[in-house]
């Protein structure tokens, strides 16, 4: 069996030359050999390509996100985002190679790996960094479709080729067991250009997020308090700092799936996306006016949530790059800008240095609030919820940029005041909505909620819970294992 390295960097750490072709007798003998195999896992993380459209899932599915973009354009998109899509959408396929791609790769190195002749802490290094993206894209594989193939062996026969479906538990399982493993032997963090690399907070924040999926409320709290005794991670002074390539992997963040400019192939392919037409750009992705007006406004209601312009694109408000935006520029009269920077000399829409920030500290605090209510404790919760309220409202006094910058606007963002545990997961589900919007979050949130709500917020769409809770199984998986249906 061969091995073609076709790999490409997304960091200064990902930065290795390419040795051509390999057969698997002749590679992983090397630290080398393990280094580049594992710039081939984290390359499939990253949105370099048009491939990686978790976006469309995240996003578009939900009741945030419409298709946008001209009219006809990715039409498959419209019939994901109206729940009567056919197996053969090509949104399904591109996801599930994707990460199946991604996973493969990791099997990869996971099998050769061990023996490889090399110093033995880097060595379980990168068999760990290897073992928490497996368990990544099998988290946003589960999480899509349901029961899957759980694939731990590269495809050296045929019964690993052909896999049937996993049950959901038997999936989480074992995301759980790679966390677990890796966290064990991940750095707590790196400098220089080693920054970007999965830590030991990244690997106990998935596992939070993990346990939080399937309601094991008491290990998800014990996770999500590992994270916290790491003390590395807080919130930054302005919001919209994760989302600018001049302050990215940041205090806030915990894991950020890297792009870099001006190499061939490692930028992001978001910006291209998402970025008007009018600036060469496609206009997908576009928010809702239903999201709009989730953020909450000050006692003058022309006042609004800072997080509501770091994060859409709206009549009479700056966009990225200076001028008034257009609502012209949307078919919903809305765009978001997390994952758009402005263009810079001799640079492409699809070659931006935006990170993708994964998991951020404001989204543990959340979870941590979550897990609390859920245990029983609603005024525990409301410690880590208020402390995202304050961030967001004190921007005002950290943002220049804010009009009224210097003080807090009276009535913004005031702490929630205590109450029942029903209301208290109101006001937590409204939190999440609105702070991390559109970092491709929304729609597997509805789904863990439940029926109940799930309903209710695609209400407009032809979505129905018990048909709809996951995704078709792509037709060209069908088509090519004869054992996805056992």
């Amino acid at each position: 069996m061969w091995l073609a390295l076709g790999i490409s960097a997304c960091s200064d750490f990902l930065n290795e030359e390419l040795e051509g072709t390999y057969s698997n007798d002749t590679f992983y003998k090397t630290e080398t050999h393990a280094t580049l195999a594992l710039t081939g896992v984290y390359n499939m993380a990253a949105f370099n390509a048009t491939n990686n459209v978790l976006w469309v899932f995240g996003d578009v599915a939900s009741d945030d996100a419409i298709r946008g973009g001209k009219p006809g354009d990715e039409i498959d998109i419209d019939y994901i985002n109206d729940f009567n899509y056919i197996s053969s959408n090509v949104n399904l396929d591109r996801i599930w190679k994707q990460n199946y791609e991604g996973i493969t790769r990791a099997n990869y190195l996971l099998y050769y790996g061990p023996d490889i002749q090399m110093d033995t802490k880097t060595k379980n290094r990168i068999l760990g960094e290897a073992k928490f993206l497996r368990a990544y894209f099998y988290f946003n594989l589960v999480n899509i479709f349901g029961d899957i193939p759980l694939k731990l062996n590269p495809p050296i026969n045929q019964s690993e080729i052909y896999k049937a479906r996993s049950p959901v538990a038997t999936v989480y399982q074992q995301i759980e067991q790679d966390l677990k493993d890796a966290k064990s032997v991940l750095e707590k963090s790196y400098t220089g250009a080693n920054v970007g690399r999965a830590t030991k907070g990244a690997a106990w924040g998935l596992l939070a997020k993990t346990y939080l999926y399937q309601q094991k409320w008491t290990e998800a709290l014990e996770a999500i308090y590992s994270v916290d005794q790491l003390g590395l991670y807080s919130l930054e002074p302005v919001y919209k700092n994760s989302f600018l390539d001049s302050t990215q992997n940041n205090s806030e963040s915990i894991f950020e799936i890297q792009h870099t400019s001006g190499q061939l192939g490692v930028g992001s392919y978001l910006s291209q996306y998402f970025t008007p037409v009018e600036y060469n750009g496609y206009a997908f992705n576009a928010p809702t006016e239903d999201f709009v007006n989730e953020f909450e406004t000050a006692i003058d209601p022309a006042v609004i949530d800072p997080r509501l312009d770091y994060t859409v694109g709206r009549e009479g408000q700056t966009w990225i790059n200076g001028e008034l935006y257009k609502p012209d520029w949307s078919s919903s009269g809305y765009l978001q800008k997390k994952h758009i920077q402005p263009l810079r000399a001799g640079q492409v829409n699809n070659d931006a240095a935006l990170n993708y920030v994964y998991l951020r500290y404001a989204d543990i605090l959340l979870m941590k609030a979550e897990v609390l209510n859920e245990l029983d404790r609603p005024d525990d919760a409301l410690v880590p919820l208020n402390a995202v309220r304050k961030r967001a409202r004190e921007s005002y006094l950290y943002d220049v940029d804010l009009p009224g910058y210097g003080a807090i606007p009276e009535g913004l963002l005031e702490d929630i005041e205590p109450g029942n545990k029903t209301q208290i997961g109101e006001a937590i589900r409204h939190e999440r909505r609105v702070e991390l919007g559109f970092e491709f979050h929304r729609f597997f949130d509805l789904m863990r909620y439940g029926q109940a709500a799930a309903e209710e917020a695609l209400e407009e769409t032809d979505f129905s819970y018990s048909t709809h809770r996951y995704f078709l199984i792509p037709q060209s998986e069908i088509d090519t294992n004869p054992s996805i249906n056992n």
